[in-house]
């Protein structure tokens, strides 16, 4: 067995891309007992495979004298939707306190993506050698948590009776949020809108993440700050008060939590003072801001249909010129980007079947166009196993058909849509369809495209076009709604933007994992969007 060691996991990509860390919990069960006169002392290591080497991110204490361990050390790592994220969990029987793994008896290993562990949530699998037979009876358990607070509180806030701080008229509020921070000091969260003219101010609701606000902690001492608003940066202090996020959310719709602004100087002056105002705290809702992870730890399955344009522009599958010809290699750019997107989803999809289409080709046997035939030529079961399924039945049909055309693609969208319409009756967040388009050219039904894309924007659906060979895409950009707001011919919104659209020759020269980030970067915002856009909570979510 080749193992690398390096302390460092390789660094995290660009914020823009759905990041946020993953906590696993190992336990193993029925381990090999590799010593004489009592129980294996297993310890649990975590590789990642970075360039093609298996480098350690981590490993477990280990647990004594024992072969069904439950390892109370956690893997944390940084998970990337768009990424496969290749894991390696090997098991060892600890000899000797000594760091290189050969000086201790191998237990078992098990390998899979970072994927199928969080879509399933926890799998439970054999254990192999290296010769890739089982470790006996032994088995690993991987369990996926999320690593982020996702709540977030919704505070509705008014003032009364604040004192007045301008000469010729009254205040000008406005209020500050501070949590003590690590250096003892107060920090600043947030800071409100100023309200002119008033002593009795209103402001607008605000949210806020619980974290920023009190470190997740209701309990936690927080600091709310009035100032009187100067146009020249001195403002004036008006009172402030001492409470907690717990206090806070005695606040009800019908019985608004009031507190006294004090402002201690006055108070320490005058005998009688009483409070510079009162501080109304109208309401205070905590909820949950669910992330991708979330819905996909939550049960959500990502359901892949693929479109593939068997048009006359392709050009004769047999010679090299055509896009669709295959090469020595066994690869073109049809089938490059199918395994570029295929290869991550397919994690998301529990029975992996993968509907595969294809249009703009005349069909045996009687040479009728058709612009949305399965791939396998089989209407009732158009479902190819795996992303290896899809990419036989492409090679397999090529010969058989005639490219034809125009270049429809309203009639792919339209099919993956009824699916999609069907899920949203079961008013959960369980599915989300994503079509991938791959296509050498200009839409013939531009109009009919539109009108189905905006239909399909109020779907739990997504739609990546990859555009093959050298024509102009302008009319691609045009559906990717990125810059503006896509319309239909009748003059109707999208109500999301739901198309991701690349030009494939913009990849041609760089490793293959980058065509995947470019087209998936938007997907997790946009199953997000959708079933918040839906009050869709994740299933078995818990509450705030």
């Amino acid at each position: 067995m080749a193992y690398t060691a390096t302390p460092t996991p390789p660094a995290p990509v660009g914020s823009h891309y759905c990041v946020c860390k993953v906590e696993l919990s190992i336990c193993g069960q029925n381990l090999l007992d590799r010593d004489v006169t009592s129980k294996s002392d297993p310890f649990c290591v975590l590789f990642m495979e970075v360039n093609g080497k298996w480098v350690e991110l981590d490993r477990t204490e280990t647990a004594v004298n024992n072969l069904n361990p439950a390892f109370a050390k956690k893997f944390i790592i940084d998970y990337h939707f768009e990424e496969v994220q290749k894991l390696k969990f090997a098991l060892f029987d600890q000899d000797k306190s000594s760091t290189q793994l050969y000086e201790h008896d191998f237990l078992g290993e098990f390998s899979c993506t970072l994927g199928t562990i969080v879509s399933s949530k926890k799998i439970t699998r054999t254990l192999l050698l290296g010769n890739g037979k089982p470790a006996g009876k032994g088995m690993i358990t991987i369990a996926a948590q999320e690593l982020s607070d996702n709540r977030v509180i919704t505070l509705s806030m008014a003032g009364r009776k604040l004192d007045k701080k301008d000469l010729f008229g009254k205040s000008d509020p406005f209020l500050e949020f501070y949590k003590p921070g690590d250096d003892g000091k107060w920090m600043l969260v947030h800071r409100t809108e100023v309200i002119k003219y008033t002593l009795d101010p209103v402001w607008k609701p605000f949210t806020v993440p619980l974290v920023s606000l009190c470190d997740g902690d209701m309990e936690k001492l927080i600091k709310v700050v009035c100032y009187d608003y100067d146009s020249d940066g001195g403002h004036d202090f008006i009172g402030e008060l001492q409470t907690s996020v717990a206090r806070l959310c005695e606040a009800q719709d019908a019985s608004p939590l009031e507190l006294e602004c004090i402002n201690p100087k006055k108070q320490k002056k005058k005998k009688n003072y009483k409070n510079s105002g009162i501080i109304i705290v109208k309401s205070c809702k905590i909820t949950r801001d669910f992330s991708f992870l979330d819905y996909i730890l939550g049960g959500c399955q990502l359901m892949f249909t693929v479109g593939i344009d068997f048009t006359a522009s392709n050009g004769n599958p047999q010679e090299p010129s055509s896009l669709h010809y295959i090469n020595p290699l066994g690869t073109n750019e049809y089938l490059s980007a199918i395994w570029a997107v295929g290869q991550i989803i397919q994690d998301y999809d529990s029975d992996k079947m993968f509907p595969a289409l294809g249009f703009g080709a005349q069909l045996p046997p009687d040479w009728k166009v058709s612009h949305e035939f399965a791939i396998n030529f089989n209407p009732r079961n158009p479902f190819c196993s795996g992303v290896e399924g899809i990419v036989q039945a492409y090679s397999a049909c090529l010969p058989h058909i005639r490219f034809y055309g125009p270049t429809n693609f309203s009639p792919i969208i339209n099919h993956v849509a009824r699916f999609a319409a069907q899920a949203t009756q079961q008013e959960s967040a369980s599915q989300y369809f994503i079509l991938l388009i791959i296509t050498d050219g200009v839409i013939s039904d531009m109009d009919e495209t539109r009108h189905a894309v905006v239909q399909a924007s109020k779907l739990p659906m997504s739609i990546i076009i990859v555009g093959v060979g050298n024509a102009d895409f302008a009319a691609m950009e045009f559906l990717d709604g990125d810059s503006r707001v896509l319309h239909s011919h009748t003059g109707e919104e999208a109500v999301r933007d739901i198309v991701q659209f690349v030009p494939f020759r913009n990849f041609r020269n760089v490793p293959k994992e980058t065509l995947a980030k470019a087209v998936l970067a938007e997907l997790p915002q946009q199953v997000v969007q959708y079933f918040k856009h839906q009050n869709l909570p994740p299933i078995n979510s818990e509450p705030a």
